[in-house]
């Protein structure tokens, strides 16, 4: 029987991240926060009306910098304690706190970019020349010009920000603090459930009663919340409508894509292809799926079961972290550094405990080491999650060291390439050390069902039901819980056909995903991955050395995702890598399936 999941204080914090990384005591952090906050006063007496010269334009971008630096340590320190325990109260009155300040630090500095759209390009391009390093955010400060709104208009948005973006943190909120999930019983014992036990646990489980019982029980109290979450989605979408409206944008996808630097055809071209070519494969996969375990169907409940549950081979985490340097070692000795530092510094938050948040992620603040969430189960899949939060980290440490905090960031497009890139480093590591076929067998179908599953079809089917809801938004239709379900039922049964019973209760799981807060992010998934795909196998293949992946890592935010593929000899503008990866995915599930049957 599992077991409720412990409260953070009762935890072994040697498998906890270290916050001192960031500031070595709360006293530190407060004083930082003191010390930015007498800095900015004085940025602003200095800078505001003021920046008439090219030379003073400069200056002030360079101080901005810095701020922007400083703030990015001081942020992350409350809201990654925050991710890790919800319900503390003290992390609670820290990040509120927090809220209220830097509410009060963009109502002082939204004056500089708002002077800088009202100066001329002109003098603006002439201010770039002077500085390399400010030179990107100048440029793209004459693109921004054209959406840019009064100053008095821009000013009171950003003193509106807390309530505007109110819609993110109330769902997690809701989520991880308020939803309590009821035990469910099967065979005389009693399970508890949650969101993370349900996540990392019951999903994978091979007792068919045991899943499927934890799922249902899982989705009713979704239901009970449904009404209450589809209120709160409403209000984000519709702020949305309303900036994309504001700021001149023809639509809410141009809106939302205007910062990923890609046009709406490229999101159409990763859901419409995945859609039509992926479907009948993945189909044949969940039918095997149904063979292998001798389903009397094959449900949603059933989805993310192992191709091989009793060879199913578990790990500690301290031999992941050789797992993972021998995985990773093709990208060098450097590289090797960064995974290394990674398990000595603690920048690893593993275990599971109440009022953390589900999944994983990678967090990089500027200057810093990077902060990796993930809730560890002790299966040889999450060596698989660790290469892929490791490759963010690898990104913007490599980045973070050779640009500017203010040119780190590439557009959300290219976000996943370097975390899935390491996914598949590790998936072909391992398929080369396996000591047998059943075991070469296992870990395709962990490329699979973890690697692809995940980026390819989980976060694409989110993708497809984004898109038909913001059709709806720019169309001025409501939206409610009764619509946003059956839109997702749709989404689910036209790629699963006939070969997967979808209840109509998995409608609601779109109430499971705060990617939905984050704009148009889950189909950069399969688009990262179409990328990751192709270096992965290039590197493998020597095509390219692991040297010009890594100058791509560390170029940053200085150039856009199609310039960052081009780097390696990617032609992301073309349907061709995208059609490739398809292949790739078919062929290896036809491999598993040939295997399997033999």
């Amino acid at each position: 029987m599992k077991k409720q999941l412990p409260k953070r204080h009762e935890l072994d914090v040697t498998y906890t991240w270290d916050m001192a990384n960031l500031f070595k005591t709360e006293a530190i952090y407060q004083d930082a926060f003191d010390a930015v906050e007498a800095d900015i006063d004085q940025f602003c007496k200095t800078f505001e009306n003021k920046l008439t010269t090219k030379e003073a334009i400069n200056d002030a971008v360079s101080a901005y910098q810095d701020i922007q630096d400083r703030l990015s340590r001081i942020g992350a320190y409350g809201s990654l304690q925050s991710s890790t325990d919800s319900i503390s109260e003290e992390n609670q009155m820290r990040s509120g706190k927090a809220m209220m300040r830097f509410q009060a630090i963009s109502k002082k500095l939204a004056f500089f970019s708002n002077e800088l759209k009202q100066t001329s390009d002109q003098l603006l391009l002439a201010a770039s020349k002077l500085n390399e390093d400010n030179k990107f955010y100048l440029e793209d400060i004459v693109k921004d010009k054209k959406h840019a709104l009064i100053p008095e208009v821009e000013k009171a948005l950003v003193a509106l920000s807390p309530v505007l973006n109110a819609a993110y943190s109330n769902y997690n909120r809701f989520k991880l603090a308020d939803m309590k999930f009821n035990d469910f019983v099967v065979d005389g014992k009693t399970y508890p459930n949650s969101f993370t036990l349900f996540e990392n646990e019951y999903e994978y489980e091979e007792n068919p009663q045991v899943r499927r019982n934890a799922y249902e029980t899982f989705y009713q109290k979704l239901a009970e919340y449904q009404h209450g979450f589809a209120s709160n989605y409403q209000a984000h979408v519709q702020k949305e409508k309303a900036m994309a409206d504001l700021r001149g944008f023809n639509s809410v996808f141009d809106y939302l894509l205007y910062d990923q630097k890609v046009s709406k055809d490229f999101l159409d071209r990763q859901i419409d292809l995945i859609m039509t070519k992926l479907a009948p494969a993945m189909r044949r996969y969940a039918l095997l799926l149904k063979d292998v375990h001798g389903l009397d169907k094959m449900t949603y409940a059933d989805l993310k079961i192992a191709v091989d549950p009793s060879f199913e081979p578990k790990v500690t985490i301290e031999a992941s972290k050789q797992l993972l340097k021998d995985g990773l070692s093709i990208l060098g000795p450097e590289y090797q550094t960064i995974v290394n530092r990674a398990f000595d510094e603690r920048w690893i938050d593993f275990p599971q405990n109440q009022g953390k948040s589900t999944g994983g992620f990678c967090s990089s603040p500027y200057g810093a080491p990077s902060y990796i969430l993930i809730n560890w189960n002790g299966q040889m899949d999450e060596v698989m999650v660790l290469a892929h939060e490791i490759g963010h980290a690898g990104h913007f440490q490599y980045a973070n060291k050779h640009q500017k905090v203010l040119n780190t960031r590439p557009s959300m497009y290219f976000i996943e390439a370097p975390s899935t890139t390491n996914e598949l480093l590790m998936a072909n590591h391992l398929i080369r050390n396996a000591k047998s076929d059943r075991e070469k067998t296992w870990i395709r179908s962990i490329m699979i069902s973890r690697t692809y599953y995940h980026n390819f079809v989980t976060h694409l089917l989110e993708a497809a039901f984004q898109r038909k809801v913001y059709d709806r938004v720019d169309q001025k239709q409501p939206l409610s819980a009764h619509i946003l379900n059956n839109i997702k039922l749709d989404v689910l049964r036209s790629f699963w056909g006939d070969a997967v019973e979808i209840p109509d209760w998995a409608g609601l799981t779109w109430m499971r995903q705060p990617h939905y807060f984050m704009g148009l992010y889950p189909y950069t998934y399969s688009a990262g991955l179409t990328l990751g795909t192709k270096v992965s196998k290039m590197v493998e293949d020597k095509v390219i050395k692991p040297e010009a992946w890594i100058e791509v890592l560390k170029a940053g935010g200085t150039k856009t995702p199609l310039e960052l593929a081009k780097m390696v000899g990617v032609d992301l503008s073309t349907d061709g890598p995208l059609l490739d990866v398809i292949e790739f995915i078919t062929n290896t599930i036809d491999d598993i399936i040939a295997s399997k049957k033999a």
